[in-house]
């Protein structure tokens, strides 16, 4: 616990709308974590992918941001092998932090063109992916720190596509949940606490 009070989960998943704060809380745990201990690492592995130049401004402007807030923190960029990657880099005294599970699950159901061979098949949903990221979630020896979007709030969305993913996100998110301590839900910047088993 840090002096703000803050106890941090063996495992939470933040969920969030756009802006509302569900970055900033996964980075304030990684901070903690790294000031607990001279020995203790945090790495984020980073979902998103540049697919037009707005992203890659954006990305740019995240690793900057990022920079300043958790020195020291190293960034992993992995669209796809997310349970991989999270096997690869979790340790006791390793946090992981993923931001974020939204982009993942649209790089899987909705590639770029250039990643149109690796990602065959692309339809329907294939659940290995999910069921091999909930499996290094629960397997993680260290802290792993989850944040994804929460979209389901809003009206019925038109287009069967959409509708599909928000489908798919909402089920994501539930399976996430499932395997995690902690899940917090963020709103103006304000923690939510939806689930607590530590």
């Amino acid at each position: 616990m840090d002096e703000s009070g803050l106890q941090l989960a063996y495992s939470e998943l933040i969920l969030g709308g756009q802006k509302s704060g569900k970055s900033r809380r996964a980075e304030l745990l990684a901070r903690i974590w790294l000031g607990t201990s001279a020995s203790h690492r945090a790495v984020l592995i980073a979902t998103g992918q540049p697919g037009d130049e707005e992203m890659r401004q954006r990305i740019h402007r995240h690793q900057a941001d990022r920079a300043l807030r958790v020195p020291g923190m190293e960034t992993v960029e992995e669209p796809l092998a997310l349970a991989q990657t999270i096997g690869q880099y979790s340790r006791a005294d390793t946090l992981v932090m993923v931001d974020c599970l939204t982009l993942w699950l649209t790089n899987w159901l909705m590639p770029l063109e250039k990643d149109l061979e690796v990602n065959q098949p692309l339809a329907p949903v294939n659940r290995t992916p999910v069921a091999m990221l909930l499996e290094a979630i629960a397997a993680a020896p260290g802290p792993v720190v989850l944040v994804g979007n929460e979209i389901g709030l809003g009206v019925i969305p038109l287009g069967s596509e959409v509708r599909a993913f928000v489908d798919a996100l909402g089920t994501l998110n539930q399976d996430v949940a499932r395997v995690c301590q902690r899940v917090t839900l963020m709103a103006a910047g304000l923690p939510l606490t939806l689930k607590d088993a530590g």
